[in-house]
């Protein structure tokens, strides 16, 4: 592919792809139009040195000398033979357009020593690659001079260590329309390697704005090698290089094109819009220079009135001060009012509670004064309260005396743990094999007698009882997941629901148990526990109250005596608490009836076969 560079840009490739081109014709290019320099592939000749022979490979002194070669090197001294070496050309970098400084004298060929480069040891290469891009680097910068101005227009800033340095950006609109209006300038590069003391003149080019070449809009889209020491100039519109030795003065269109180019001639501005456009420029330099001069007047101005100037800002600050000391006293006073309404407040609140605490010191001297009064009603009650305890539990031990000769709870002979309420006998929660009304019969009684306990005894059960004999029923409120609550106390076609109330029985007879202090060990012993429970109610040594007087019952003679039915009663009394005779323990023993369960602090055997009738 090849590419045709012109003074306007980068015309058509082989293919016929458009390019870029610039929209700065070469007339318009002024130095306010430039607004920036860079170098690339820098390249500074070392200074020459001599050498007293070409070096070769025979000549290296690490190599090979085999006997052979030592002999054809005596028989061949005189004949000068051709050597392997590179000849390294010396190259112009600065092209026709550049004025150089003087040429180092012709170095002779030698040969490009490879021996570093071969050497195992990392570092030594890395030394040596370090020692060649040291000696390419540079610091650079530059100056620019316009003709009738002695004085450079611009310096640049100092490049350090670079080989293709780029520098700052400048606007050459603030020289002046001398420099801004010019298109000839002449650049002069100034380079010093880290061997050099000094700073030397690398190029000087002397160039003419309309010779430039049209690179691209940047340095990313030119694929092309740049020659050494190749300076770049950076426009508004892209990046123009000064690669090709065109003239210096840019030559104009004839005035009169040919019969062929008619066709393709395009219209132009006229004379008149091009005057206006001239008048418009200059107008826009006066204002220019009408501003710089406003500007030197305002700042002389500035300068004259300073001590005013420092008076009126002191004034200002001042005046800032005495507002923000303003607004601090208000939201001080603020402060103030909010600080006070809270102390009227806390005042109020301390007088409160003064009032307070004289009212309570006033009500405990009442209350001091009439304390030996309520210890003594106190000292009385309590003694009230422990008679009434005690004629409680006489009531209790007689309601139970009657209730135990109402429901007798008799053992079965030669059956362990089995009992009969009110003749009737009812198994320890195993309803295989039974007589369906005998069992609804017990329980119904069971029932009753245990919801009589729970009322005279003052007892709320968990399990509720409806008792109506051999149809009594149960209920079941805590369980909230279960579709029934109400569960019968005889036996049905629903085998479960017969057995889960008889469990819910049992319960109500632990929990009355648990009431009076005594733990069960198995609750499914319907009778038995429930035996138990009377014996543990009409213990006692006090006697028995006799039923008050009134009623039918007041009628009736001889019912202030005890009755026979009272056996029991009578029975637990002579063997109450700790105190039951070992012919009791005897038959308990073979009863199976070894089972102890806690009343209070004391043992009390449960008395499982035998009534108390029966032991005595």
């Amino acid at each position: 592919m090849s590419l045709t560079i012109t003074s306007e840009g980068i015309g058509h490739d082989d293919a016929g792809n458009r390019r870029e081109r610039s929209w700065l014709f070469p007339s318009n290019r002024k130095l306010r139009h430039l607004q920036g320099i860079s170098i690339r592939n820098l390249v500074i000749d070392p200074p020459s040195r001599t050498r007293g022979k070409t070096i070769d490979d025979e000549d290296i002194p690490n190599s090979f000398q085999s006997p052979s070669k030592i002999l054809a090197q005596d028989a061949s001294r005189p004949l000068n033979h051709s050597r392997s070496f590179t000849n390294l050309k010396s190259v112009n970098a600065a092209g026709d357009k550049c004025i150089t400084r003087e040429p180092p004298p012709r170095r002779q060929p030698q040969r490009r020593n490879t021996l570093p480069w071969s050497d195992p040891n990392p570092r030594t290469r890395q030394v040596k690659l370090e020692d060649i891009t040291r000696s390419r680097m540079a610091d650079t910068w530059f100056s620019m001079h316009c003709d009738k101005i002695e004085e450079p227009v611009y310096v640049s800033e100092v490049v350090k260590d670079a080989t293709n340095p780029s520098f700052r950006s400048f606007d050459l609109n603030m020289c002046g329309p001398l420099v801004s209006r010019s298109d000839n300038l002449t650049l002069k590069l100034w380079a010093k390697t880290a061997a050099m003391e000094e700073y030397m003149l690398l190029v000087e080019l002397q160039l003419h704005l309309q010779s430039l070449q049209f690179l691209g809009k940047s340095l990313d889209s030119f694929h092309q090698p740049l020659p050494s020491n190749s300076i770049l100039f950076h426009f508004a519109d892209g990046v123009y290089g000064n690669l090709t030795d065109l003239p210096p003065v840019w030559v104009p269109l004839p005035a009169k094109p040919s019969k062929a180019s008619d066709r393709n001639a395009l219209p132009t501005s006229s004379y008149d819009a091009l005057m206006r456009l001239a008048n418009l420029d200059e107008c826009i330099q006066d204002a220019l220079i009408t501003r710089e001069k406003l500007e030197a007047q305002i700042s002389s101005i500035l300068e004259r009135n300073q001590k005013a100037l420092a008076v009126t800002s002191e004034v200002s600050r001042a005046r800032d001060r005495v507002a923000l000391t303003k607004q601090a006293v208000v939201s001080e006073r603020k402060q103030l009012r909010l600080t006070s309404k809270r102390k009227e407040k806390l005042i109020a609140s301390l007088r409160a509670r003064r009032e307070a605490m004289a009212r309570g010191r006033q009500t405990q001297e009442r209350a001091r004064s009439h304390l030996p009064d309520a210890q003594e009603k106190l000292h009385s009650s309590a003694k009230l309260l422990e008679k009434e305890t005690e004629d409680t539990k006489g009531q209790i031990r007689r309601i139970s005396e009657d209730l135990l000769a109402i429901y007798p709870i008799e053992p079965i002979p030669d059956k362990p743990l089995a009992f009969t309420i009110a003749g009737i006998a009812l198994p320890n929660s195993n309803f295989t094999d039974i007589h369906r009304d005998a069992v609804a019969a017990a329980l119904g009684y069971t029932a009753h007698l245990v919801y009589l306990l729970s009322f005279y005894l003052s007892v709320s059960m968990p399990y509720p009882i409806n008792p109506y004999l051999s149809n009594s029923q149960i209920q079941d409120p805590v369980s909230v997941s279960l579709p029934q609550r109400t569960y019968p106390l005889y036996p049905v076609n629903v085998h479960y629901r017969f057995e889960y109330g008889v469990f819910l029985l049992n319960k109500n007879i632990e929990f009355l148990l648990n009431k009076q202090g005594v733990r069960v060990l198995d609750i499914r012993h319907t009778l038995p526990n429930l035996k138990y429970l009377l014996y543990v109610l009409t213990a006692g040594t006090a006697e028995i109250p006799a039923r008050k007087a009134g009623g039918i019952r007041g009628l009736l003679p001889g019912r202030l005596t005890p009755s026979m039915s009272r056996r029991g009663s009578e029975d637990s009394v002579a063997y109450s608490e700790s105190n039951l005779p070992r012919k009791m323990m005897s038959s308990l023993v073979k009863s199976n009836g070894d089972v102890a369960l806690d009343k209070g602090k004391k043992s009390i055997p449960v008395l499982n076969t035998t009534s108390a009738s029966q032991v005595a």
